[in-house]
């Protein structure tokens, strides 16, 4: 029969784990399991009902038609009056770009940068995308380990050694996903300064879950701490976490002009305009009342507590409270010794550990490894209190 032989670029990388892990979750519920899926990073709110609104009068004013391939004016305006308002960044609307979901926005800048060769600096645990988004582009993703140890948190002495001639971005993501990590404004100074000396290497911010800060801590990212970097960073960001609008897909970000035209360029030739609809949702969402977030944050610190103190009850479970975001991310590497010394799993490492509690516990969670951090898991809290009571006495049952 015929057979076609894949691109060496394809085969380079892997389909999201995290996905995975919902996609095999569903499946077993669709046979009738009992399952409760933490894997999913998505708010388990729906989208504030003035957002819903203005997405349906756009489409009764027939609103349905191609825009501009970057952005309607009147988002990118919004886009550039919020980094205005509060990240105290100044952009002109052509050094904005927005995308189909903050996925598009760091492919496109892959895609716009990277060469064959040139290295991206990924503190690890990483977003899953980071890395495979590099290899699509042919560069070479080069890790920063941390673990629990350091609070998932790089230093400048560990970003100083991960520098070599051939660095061309440096990606940082805080707070994080999967770790629940954010830097202070003195870690980031530190880190600021070294990238300074070496102004060849383009800074991405990946601010996703800026809003979503569960200590009452003030966002601010690399740039707001050193200003001297603006002219070599890119900021990321998007309306998917904080408005609870992932399934709109809208993505944006703000950067040195040159770069934006390169990635628009590239998006004209993929997706063209991301959905008229959803640029109208996601400019009211800009622009409008913010106070929208708070029910969700304030369910996100509610669970983050719970989550976090329910785990540390388990003999060889290990987790950090999470200062932002809405991830648990744990230390589980004792409990697979146990669990591998005891037969009970016929492999040392987490991905065994995570089959063990979706098949023993009907529970799904996201095996650290995903995140380039072995003897980890991640469990979203972005799931009903009830979902997690129930999750977590199922976990502590079958560790106990």
């Amino acid at each position: 029969g015929f057979s076609v032989e894949l691109s060496s670029r394809v085969q380079t990388i892997k389909p999201s784990p995290t996905l995975a892990v919902t996609a095999r979750a569903a499946k077993l519920k669709a046979e009738g399991k009992d399952i409760i899926g933490l894997g999913a990073g998505e708010p388990d709110f729906d989208t504030p009902q003035h957002i819903k609104d203005a997405a349906i009068a756009a489409i009764n004013k027939g609103f349905t038609k191609y825009t501009p391939v970057g952005g309607t004016p009147g988002l990118k305006n919004a886009i550039v009056a919020k980094f205005k308002r509060e990240n105290n960044f100044v952009f002109e609307p052509k050094q904005i770009l927005v995308s189909c979901g903050g996925k598009q926005s760091f492919f496109n800048l892959a895609l716009a940068v990277i060469n064959p060769g040139d290295e991206v600096i990924i503190p690890a645990p990483y977003w899953v995308s980071y890395p495979d988004i590099v290899l699509i582009a042919e560069g070479k993703p080069v890790f920063i380990d941390t673990g629990i140890e350091q609070h998932f948190k790089i230093s400048p002495q560990q970003l100083e050694a991960a520098i070599t001639p051939k660095t061309k971005m440096f990606v940082i993501n805080s707070p994080s996903n999967p770790s629940g990590s954010v830097y202070t404004l003195e870690e980031l100074k530190a880190l600021g300064e070294v990238l300074l000396k070496h102004p060849q290497i383009l800074v991405a911010t990946d601010d996703m879950y800026e809003h979503i800060l569960l200590n009452g801590q003030r966002f601010v990212n690399i740039v707001n701490a050193c200003p001297g970097l603006f002219p070599q960073s890119v900021i990321l960001n998007g309306v998917s976490k904080a408005y609870s609008m992932t399934g709109w897909r809208i993505g944006y970000c703000g950067g040195p002009a040159a770069i934006i035209t390169a990635m628009e360029n590239i998006q004209s030739q993929s997706t063209s305009n991301p959905s008229s609809i959803s640029q109208v949702a996601a400019e009211v969402a800009l622009n409008g009342d913010q106070s929208c977030m708070n029910p969700m944050i304030a369910a996100f610190k509610e669970r983050n507590l719970f989550v976090t103190e329910q785990l540390n009850k388990i003999n060889g479970v290990r987790c950090l409270a999470s200062e932002g975001a809405f991830y648990a991310f744990a230390d589980v590497r004792e409990s697979i010794g146990n669990l591998y010394h005891n037969k009970l799993i016929n492999a040392q490492n987490d991905l065994a550990f995570s089959e063990y509690l979706l098949e023993k516990a009907g529970v799904a969670v996201v095996p650290g490894s995903a995140f380039g951090c072995e003897g980890y898991m991640r469990l979203s809290f972005a799931t009903s209190m009830d979902n997690l009571q129930q999750a977590l006495a199922r976990i502590q049952n079958l560790l106990k």
